[in-house]
This record gives structure tokens, C-alpha cells and sequence, in this order.
């Protein structure tokens, strides 16, 4: 068993979920159904292109100016 990244964010009416390690990216109408399809999207990729060393990406925030007029 692999175990890998999913970073979700909302996209107007949908969800997008992206895997950083594998570069894989799917949709869904919920939270759920975006990470089931991002799994799915993943192993078929993964099927076709076999990885042999999976590099864990590094989480951080960071600020930035907010630089919108009102």
C-alpha cells in the first residue's frame, strides 16, 4: 500500500483534488467523491507509469500583501 498526499480546495461548485507526489489531479461534486476519483485517477496513472521512489512534499503557509482595492 501506497500512502500519498490529497490537497483539496473548492472551485466554485466543484471540488478539486490534487496529488503533489504523483502530479495527478480529478474533481468531484463533494469532498468524498473528489478523493475517490483522485484515487482512481492515480492508480490508472500509476498502472501505466510505475514509480520506483516517492518523494513526500513539505506543507507550509506563508503570507503574503493583499493588494485588492476596494
Amino acid at each position: 500500500m501506497l500512502s500519498l498526499t490529497a490537497i483539496i480546495s473548492k472551485d466554485e461548485d466543484m471540488f478539486v483534488a490534487k496529488c503533489p507526489e504523483i502530479g495527478t489531479v480529478s474533481q468531484g461534486k463533494t469532498i468524498d467523491e473528489a478523493l475517490k476519483n483522485l484515487k482512481e485517477a492515480t492508480e490508472l496513472y500509476l498502472e501505466e507509469f510505475p514509480i520506483k521512489k516517492i518523494s513526500k512534499p513539505f506543507l507550509t503557509t506563508f503570507e503574503v500583501a493583499n493588494l485588492v482595492k476596494a
